[in-house]
C-alpha cells in the first residue's frame, strides 16, 4: 500500500481532537493503533525530539484525526488500516529518539481501554 501525503494533514491535529478520537475509536481501532498513536502523542510533548520529527508526528496524528483520508474510517475492518500504516511509518522514522518512559506511559494508558490479552498484541507493533 502506498502511503498518502499525510503531511498535508498537519493542520488537522489538535490535542483535544486527538484525545476525543482515540477515546471514541479505541476498541474498534485495536491496541496496536492506539499504542502507536499514544507513543507519538506523548513523544510530541517531549522536549527531547527535534522540530523536524515533531512536524512529521503532527502530520501523522492529523491524518489519524481527519475523517477524510484514503480509506474512510467508517468502513468496517479496513477503515483504520491506512491510519495504522501512517502511524507505523512515522514510528519507524523516529523510533531511535523515543524515550522508553514514553513507551511505558503509552502502555499504561492502554489499560483504560484494553484488557491484558489485547495489550499483549503491542509486542508485535512493527509486524
Amino acid at each position: 500500500m502506498e502511503l498518502p501525503d499525510f503531511m498535508s494533514y498537519a493542520n488537522k491535529f489538535s490535542q483535544n481532537d486527538f484525545v476525543e478520537k482515540i477515546s471514541r475509536v479505541a476498541k474498534r481501532a485495536g491496541s496496536k493503533l492506539v499504542y502507536a498513536a499514544l507513543i507519538l502523542y506523548y513523544t510530541l510533548q517531549s522536549d527531547k525530539i527535534n522540530v523536524k520529527d515533531k512536524a512529521i508526528i503532527i502530520g501523522a496524528l492529523g491524518y489519524l484525526i481527519s475523517p477524510l483520508d484514503v480509506i474512510p474510517d467508517a468502513i468496517p475492518i479496513v477503515g483504520l488500516t491506512d491510519d495504522l500504516a501512517v502511524l507505523i511509518y512515522v514510528l519507524k522514522k523516529v523510533w531511535s529518539d523515543i524515550d522508553p518512559e514514553v513507551q511505558e506511559r503509552a502502555k499504561t494508558k492502554l489499560a483504560d481501554w484494553f484488557d491484558e490479552d489485547e495489550i499483549s498484541e503491542i509486542g508485535h507493533l512493527f509486524e
